[in-house]
This record gives C-alpha cells, sequence and structure tokens, in this order.
C-alpha cells in the first residue's frame, strides 16, 4: 500500500525534493523508494492518499483519546502515540507514515516531523531491524553501563563513538546499538532496552547472548526480562502495559 501519486505528477520533471531519498526500505508503506510526498506545510487530501483500513483505524483510534472542549478528537495531543505506531509499524518514522498519519489526523506532516525529530525514542531514518538501548546514566554508568555498552559494539561491530552519541548500526545494519541517558529503571541497573523490552541487571557476556537470541528470532533472556519479574502481592508476571506493549523490533 502506498501514498497515490496525483495524476499530474511528472517523475521526468520533478524536483528532487519531491521525492523521498532512493535509499528508503521497500515496505508496505513504501514499495517504489520513490514516492512524492506533496508539500509538508499542507494537511495532505484524503483523495490522494491511500492509507491501509487497519493503520487508520489505529491511528483513529489514539485519536479519539484525547477529545477536546467540544468532545471531539484533538490530533496534535496525539501527535506522539499515533508517531508511535507509525515506527512499530514500519520500523522507524517514515515520510510516507507521517503523510498517512497526517492525512488522518488531519494535521501537516510538518508538524508531526517536528515531533518526531524532537524525542530521541523516534527515528526518522532507518535504524535496522532491532534497537538495542543501554542505560548510562549514573546508576547504570556505576554498575558498569559504559562497559556493557562496549560489549554490544564489540559483538556487533557497531562504531562505538557514534554509539554513545546518537546510536550506530551493527556490521550488517540490522542492529541499532546506542547509550541512553536514562531510562528510569534504576533497579535495574545495568540494563538496556532490547526492542521496547527492558532487561537488567545485564552483564557484559549478555551483549553477546542477546544479539545471537535476536539473530536467530529467539526469544531474548527470559530469566532477566522485566515482564517476568515477579510483583508484590503475588502477581507471577506484571501486566503493565510498558513492559508488556511491544511486540518486536520497534513495532
Amino acid at each position: 500500500m502506498t501514498p497515490v501519486m496525483p495524476s499530474d505528477f511528472d517523475p521526468e520533471n520533478a524536483a528532487p525534493e519531491d521525492f523521498v531519498s532512493p535509499g528508503l526500505p521497500v515496505d508496505e508503506a513504501n514499495t517504489t523508494g520513490r514516492v512524492p510526498l506533496g508539500d509538508p506545510e499542507k494537511i495532505p487530501d484524503p483523495a490522494d492518499v491511500e492509507i491501509p483500513e487497519d493503520l487508520r483505524e489505529q491511528i483513529q483510534a489514539i485519536v479519539d483519546k484525547y477529545p477536546d472542549r467540544d468532545h471531539k478528537g484533538s490530533p496534535k495531543s496525539a501527535a506522539i502515540p499515533v508517531l508511535w505506531i507509525i515506527q512499530r509499524r514500519y520500523g522507524w518514522c517514515t515520510p510516507e507514515g507521517i503523510v498517512q498519519a497526517a492525512c488522518v489526523m488531519q494535521v501537516t506532516p510538518a508538524y508531526l516531523e517536528s515531533v518526531a525529530t524532537f524525542y530521541d525514542l523516534l527515528r526518522t531514518s532507518p535504524q535496522g531491524e532491532h534497537q538495542v538501548l543501554v542505560c548510562t546514566n549514573l546508576a547504570c554508568w556505576m554498575r558498569g553501563g559504559d562497559e556493557l555498552l562496549d560489549a554490544f559494539c564489540e559483538k556487533t561491530g557497531a562504531d562505538r563513538e557514534a554509539a554513545g552519541h546518537g546510536g550506530a548500526l551493527s556490521a550488517d545494519g540490522q542492529v541499532l546499538v546506542s547509550g541512553f541517558e536514562c531510562l528510569g529503571a534504576c533497579d535495574l541497573a545495568p540494563m538496556a532496552s532490547v526492542d521496547e523490552r527492558y532487561f537488567g541487571p545485564l552483564e557484559n557476556a549478555d551483549a553477546e547472548t542477546i544479539v545471537d537470541q535476536l539473530e536467530a528470532g529467539e526469544e531474548v533472556l527470559p530469566e532477566k526480562a522485566l515482564e517476568k519479574r515477579g510483583l508484590a502481592g503475588g502477581v507471577a508476571e506484571s501486566s503493565d502495559p510498558r513492559v508488556t506493549e511491544g511486540k518486536g523490533p520497534n513495532r
């Protein structure tokens, strides 16, 4: 499924800014790698943008959770969770995904892009099939967070300097490794978020195990997963949506 090209679109005479970079991955949002996006300052016309029905329903359901004074959906308030849906679907906030979201929300793509580029958990470029965020803030740093990041970089071949300053891809381009200022799980120090799931406390040797399990499509360290920890009151496993909603690589 792709946004529909205007009937008068001429690829031979179009300006470079009319196209997405040819380096985009091929997926259901972008089957050609070269989809005209239109003016980012204008709200997309629903007649010009084809959107998978399930995606449309997901976005609308989120918007409906943010009523304004007239008890109607307040699109701008829903920007972050909607962009999260786009990222989970396509692996990152693709230009096409942003246009699709803007079309449903009836806001400009420029507005959604401004939100996506502000938050570092929202990605605006291809980031690999898997994402490993290693906490390097004080509690984790004191318990070996930097060394854990070193171990992930050594295992994946990701550039250590880049990993500590925004993230770096593994040698095969499949795993994003990044140091992270704080993931808010100091009791798990040192810890990491792997495909949106928290794991810890981790040892340096766990980095190799985690990467091997990701590559093999296996469950990652179930014995150290946050959602597997027992909770006060005798609950065997957490039902908190913050630790159970993640469904794989950025999705």
